[in-house]
């Protein structure tokens, strides 16, 4: 028999044995490794796509969290800025109630000194009238110890004037 395009065989039994066997090969090494190698890759994509999802869900808390937090922030600075009003008001008030009290103080010690240059004045007037009064009994004991006429007593009267001076009767 003549061989057909050169095959004999042995050959092509040889090729079919080897091509069972890489078939075969294939099948358990996939099971073996190929599929380990699959589950491998499948378990680190579900990881990675996990990671993903855990970041994304923290990013968008942080992001909630950082909102929460200037909310926060406004609403204590608002918060610092009424208490600074408040002080600030309270201040004011003190300002003025210590201006009133200054003010009333100051009126009473006006009030105080004018009636103590009142008493000075009504005591300096019993001064002058008790002086007058002694001055008035020694012109009386000069004129009767003289026995005098008119001209006498004027000159009397005007020594007594020269005596208490003359600043005496212009208050």
């Amino acid at each position: 028999m003549e061989r057909l395009i050169n095959f004999d065989p042995q050959w092509i039994n040889d090729i079919v044995i080897t091509g069972i066997n890489i078939f075969i090969l294939f099948f358990v090494m996939s099971y073996f490794l190929f599929n380990p190698a699959r589950e491998v890759l499948e378990k680190r994509r579900k990881r990675i796509a996990g990671d993903l999802e855990t970041a994304k869900t923290s990013r968008e808390d942080a992001l909630a969290l950082k909102a929460e937090y200037e909310d926060k922030i406004k609403s204590i600075d608002k918060e610092a800025q009424e208490i600074l009003d408040a002080a600030r008001k309270k201040a004011k008030k003190q300002e003025a109630d210590i201006l009133a009290e200054a003010r009333e103080e100051a009126n009473r010690i006006v009030d105080r000194a004018n009636r103590e240059i009142e008493l000075e004045k009504k005591k300096a007037l019993e001064d002058m009238k008790t002086e007058i009064v002694s001055i008035a009994s020694l012109m009386a004991e000069k004129a009767v110890a003289a026995s005098m006429d008119v001209k006498i007593q004027d000159s009397l009267i005007e020594e007594t004037l020269k005596e208490m001076g003359e600043s005496t009767w212009q208050s």
